[in-house]
């Protein structure tokens, strides 16, 4: 960790209140966006199984494709939480404005590469015959959100810049209700089966993401900041993304890997798998928040060219993250008797998740601290390290995870050796937060 000089407890409580206060509403909006698709899955499950093979392959392209460009939300939450410390908030709105320009490209983009190889996605998905046209029909129809699905994710990052974390939970309440209410007058009301569903998610999307372009825009006229795009802003946004989109795309890898390697173990082990990568997911919604909340204030505190309050901030957030992950791992170890009977009822199953689960629960507070300093040094904009350092991870997780199999390993194998991934990332992480390096203040880095 970085050194510090000792906080006061006045300190400490203010530190707490800021992360309370961004924390929270960030942890409701993050919990919002997977309900997306649980609604959409509830309400075209009932139209039969082919239909919900088709909607979990499209819904899989596009959740592929919002977690891709989640640097969006990253980048743009860090460089206007400068200018927010600063005190230059039309530039703060400005530098927000030239990220969703670049989402709106971007999705532009994604848009007419997409629709022409809709088939193609879902055939590489091994989609079967029955469950393919539906599967093309959700996916061509959802690829039309796509840029609203992205200019949501750069706004929450303008928004999350400005320290505020409760609209997004809002914005992302109301989102959730639209959805829900749409699919089902579309789908059934309407008789428009799974593309009704489709188009009730779009018109969601798209009503969320004019919801955050009235708030910038009253914003961006409060202050005098301009709307329109500029070449030289949105190309800065794109640089400083490249490297949190490395980061990201490593991450990725590591899951799909561990996927890979827990399919070859078996079906009862990739069943086990799910499950617990299902509960990971979960946690790490709540660490996530944390996060969120470390790269608002951080990159505050360094736009202000206050060192000694970005240090003592991350000191408190690591102690946030560590008591975070104790907890989580002690709720999994106790409440494991009340969902593991929610997800299977298969014996052999219970028996290969049961010891794979403690591992994950031990390794929470690894992940809690992980968490925290990934936000710490996203808020700082050290993009760059942290895209090396996912890479490093990757190099050191993905032969250890291939070995599992041919060493006789079975699924608490293959999450020790996540567990190890998450150890790595605990020390090229502490390593930097531990060196200073990341303390560039200033409106721009």
């Amino acid at each position: 960790m970085t050194k510090a000089p000792a906080t006061s407890k006045n300190d400490r409580r203010r530190h707490d209140r800021e992360i309370i206060a961004l924390a929270v509403p960030a942890f409701g909006a993050l919990v919002a966006e997977p309900l997306f698709v649980m609604v959409d899955s509830a309400v075209v499950g009932h139209l039969g199984t082919p239909q919900l093979a088709g909607l979990g392959i499209a819904a899989a392209l596009l959740m592929t494709a919002v977690s891709i460009f989640v640097f969006l939300a990253y980048a743009t939450t860090a460089a206007v939480a400068r200018r927010v410390g600063a005190g230059d908030l039309p530039a703060a709105i400005r530098q927000g404005m030239d990220g969703i320009w670049l989402a709106l490209l971007l999705g532009a983009a994604v848009v007419a590469l997409a629709l022409p190889t809709a088939p193609w996605l879902v055939d590489v998905f091994g989609a079967s015959d029955t469950a393919t046209p539906y599967a093309i029909t959700y996916l061509r129809i959802s690829i039309l959100g796509i840029p609203a699905m992205l200019v949501v994710l750069a706004a929450t990052g303008v928004l999350r810049g400005l320290q505020d974390t409760r609209t997004p939970l809002y914005v992302a309440i109301g989102g959730f209700t639209a959805n829900a209410a749409l699919n089902v007058t579309l789908v059934y009301g309407a008789g428009l089966g799974i593309a009704g569903s489709a188009w009730g998610t779009v018109i969601a999307q798209v009503g969320m993401a004019a919801a955050y372009l009235v708030v910038v825009i009253r914003g961006a006229r409060r202050h005098n900041a301009s709307l329109r795009p500029d070449a030289a802003g949105i190309r800065a946004s794109a640089r400083a993304g490249v490297p949190l989109l490395i980061r990201t795309l490593s991450l990725r890898a590591v899951l799909m890997i561990a996927t890979a390697v827990a399919a070859r173990l078996g079906d009862v082990d990739i069943a086990a798998h799910q499950i617990i990568l299902s509960l990971w997911s979960l946690t790490a919604f709540a660490l996530d928040a944390i996060a969120i909340a470390g790269q608002a204030i951080i990159g505050r505190y360094l736009g202000a060219n206050d060192e000694k309050g970005a240090r003592e901030a991350c000191r408190r957030m690591v102690e946030w993250g560590i008591g975070s992950g104790i907890v989580l791992g002690v709720l999994i170890v106790l409440a494991r008797p009340l969902f593991i009977p929610l997800f299977t009822s298969d014996p052999s199953v219970k028996d290969t998740l049961l010891p794979a689960l403690l591992v994950v629960a031990v390794s929470q507070p690894i992940a809690g601290v992980v968490f925290v300093l990934d936000g710490v040094l996203m808020g700082a904009g050290d993009g760059r390290y942290l895209a090396w350092a996912m890479l490093v991870t990757l190099a050191v997780f993905a032969p250890v995870a291939l070995l599992v199999p041919s060493l006789g390993g079975g699924l608490t194998a293959l999450w020790w050796a996540m567990t190890l991934m998450m150890a790595v990332r605990l020390i090229t992480l502490w390593l930097r937060t531990r060196s200073g390096r990341w303390i560039v203040t200033g409106a721009t880095r």
